[in-house]
């Protein structure tokens, strides 16, 4: 029998899809002769009392789960996610270096340097990429600090707030599209397959109003074996270019091909979305924390 750490900050019980998920994931390890426990900061003394470490919150190398990931590690326990992936997803211009190493298809990139961040080098990014540019901040999450400018000004201005967090901006072609795929890939295999849809008006899945209330579009389940394969075989290569934990890879369409726009540690997992076409999600996760 083993013990799985559910490691969650207050706001993961905010959000019932999300809870019900993790429920259902107590469930199903019960069902397999295992025990699971949530775990807070406060508790995160007991890590090297479980056998594995289920990260449930906001990842990022400066907060209390990448200090959950790595106390793990240096306990020899296993821990989804490890905190090398961490490291590179929670930094795009670090992201975007290991997908291009290996390969794998994605907007043209350039990446910005404080220097480079005026109006002469934003005409010629939009003279290069075509309008509008997306600039993204680094250390940005859940389409957060992710915008587009379609004018010089805009790149300037835009760009200027991105570099207070952080020292480089990613500048990208703007692919547009009505849904991003989304494919979850666990140690190497595929885990799921979603559509997210943009809603409407809207150029990313996950945007906000200017009262600040988050709208998105409704997620779409497609079953693994329904899915494109030469998706899959893409979104694989570059969860490889990453690591082999737990990711959530994102795509658009290009016709017959497929770009990767980003890739993600800490994927939500939220009931009757993300698991809608893959019922043995949870087994599958309790399986890989506890091999």
């Amino acid at each position: 029998m083993g013990k799985i750490g559910i490691f969650v900050e207050r706001y993961t019980m905010s959000d019932s899809e999300v809870m019900n998920a993790l429920m259902r994931i107590s469930q199903v390890a019960y069902h397999m002769g295992h025990r699971t426990e949530f775990i807070f900061r406060p508790d995160m003394w007991k890590i090297p009392e479980f056998d594995a470490i289920y990260i449930r919150a906001t990842t990022d190398p400066l907060n209390s789960s990448y200090v959950t990931s790595r106390t793990a590690e240096l306990h020899g326990i296993r821990v989804i996610d490890d905190s090398e992936s961490i490291r590179i997803c929670c930094d795009k211009v670090n992201m975007y270096t290991h997908l291009m190493k290996a390969s794998v298809p994605i907007p043209e990139t350039r990446f910005i340097k404080p220097n480079e961040l005026n109006w002469k080098r934003g005409k010629e990014l939009l003279d290069e990429l075509g309008k509008p540019l997306v600039l993204k901040a680094p250390n940005s999450s859940f389409s957060i600090y992710v915008d587009r400018a379609s004018t010089p000004n805009e790149f300037v201005k835009i760009g200027k707030r991105y570099l207070r967090r952080a020292e480089r901006v990613v500048v990208q072609k703007f692919i547009r599209s009505e849904f991003d795929w989304r494919v979850g890939v666990l140690g190497g295999e595929p885990l799921f397959v979603c559509q997210y849809t943009i809603p409407r008006k809207q150029w990313k899945v996950s945007s906000y109003t200017q009262q600040g209330r988050e709208i998105y579009g409704p997620v779409k389940g497609v079953p693994l074996k329904k899915a494109s394969p030469k998706m899959i075989k893409t979104a694989l290569e570059a969860a490889a270019a990453i690591g082999k934990g737990l990711y959530g890879v994102d795509l658009k369409q290009v016709g017959n091909d497929y770009v990767i726009i980003e890739v993600n540690d800490n994927p939500t997992i939220a009931h009757g979305e993300e698991d809608q076409e893959a019922p043995d999600i949870y087994k599958k996760i309790v399986k890989f924390l506890l091999r």
